[in-house]
C-alpha cells in the first residue's frame, strides 16, 4: 500500500469496517483491492489530521469543520439510496453487492466551504429543540428503531429488516 501505510494494518482497519458495516445494514465494495487502497487513504488521513476524513475529498485539517465528511460521512445514505454507492465507493447497497445493479458515479453534495459555514452558524444559533424537524422520521414496524432522515435505511440495523418494513413515523 503506499504512504508507508502497513498491510496489517490496512487489513486490520478493513476488517472493522466490514463487521461494523454489516452489523448496521451496510456493506463494503466487493472489489477488494480497490476497497483496501481506500481504507489505506482513511489511515492516511487518520495519521495526517487524526481522524479518518474521506480519502476522495480534500480535508481541511480541522475537526469541526471536516465533521461531515468523516468516514462514513452525512452523505453516505443519501448516495447509496439515489446512486447504489457513496461519493468514494467505500460503500455499497446491497443490489450493487449482488451484482443486481451498477454503482452509478456520484456527484459531490458536500455544500461550499462558505455554505457549510452558514449552515453551521445556523445550526449553533437555533435553540435545541427545533419546532419543525429537519427531515422525516422513520420507524421500523417490526423493531421499533427510529431514524431522521429523507428515506428509511435499506435494513434495519437493529433487526435486519428490510426497507419495505418501515412506516413514516413523523
Amino acid at each position: 500500500m503506499p504512504n508507508d501505510i502497513p498491510d496489517e494494518e490496512v487489513d486490520r482497519l478493513y476488517t472493522e469496517l466490514d463487521a461494523e458495516a454489516e452489523a448496521g445494514g451496510y456493506h463494503l465494495n466487493p472489489d477488494r483491492e480497490f476497497t483496501r487502497g481506500l481504507v489505506c487513504g482513511l489511515l492516511v488521513n487518520r495519521d495526517r489530521y487524526g481522524y479518518i476524513a474521506c480519502p476522495c475529498r480534500l480535508a481541511t485539517g480541522r475537526r469541526e469543520d471536516d465533521l461531515d465528511i468523516i468516514c462514513p460521512c452525512d452523505y453516505r445514505d443519501p448516495d447509496l439510496a439515489e446512486y447504489g454507492a457513496c461519493y468514494c465507493a467505500l460503500y455499497v447497497s446491497a443490489d450493487v453487492k449482488t451484482g443486481k445493479r451498477e454503482a452509478e458515479p456520484v456527484p459531490e453534495r458536500r455544500p461550499p466551504r462558505p455554505e457549510r459555514k452558514k449552515m453551521r452558524e445556523e445550526r449553533e444559533s437555533t435553540s435545541a429543540a427545533p419546532s419543525t424537524l429537519a427531515y422525516p422520521v422513520w420507524r421500523c414496524r417490526v423493531c421499533g428503531y427510529l431514524c431522521a432522515r429523507n428515506a428509511p435505511p435499506e435494513i434495519c440495523p437493529i433487526c435486519r429488516v428490510p426497507r419495505e418494513r418501515f412506516e413514516r413515523f413523523m
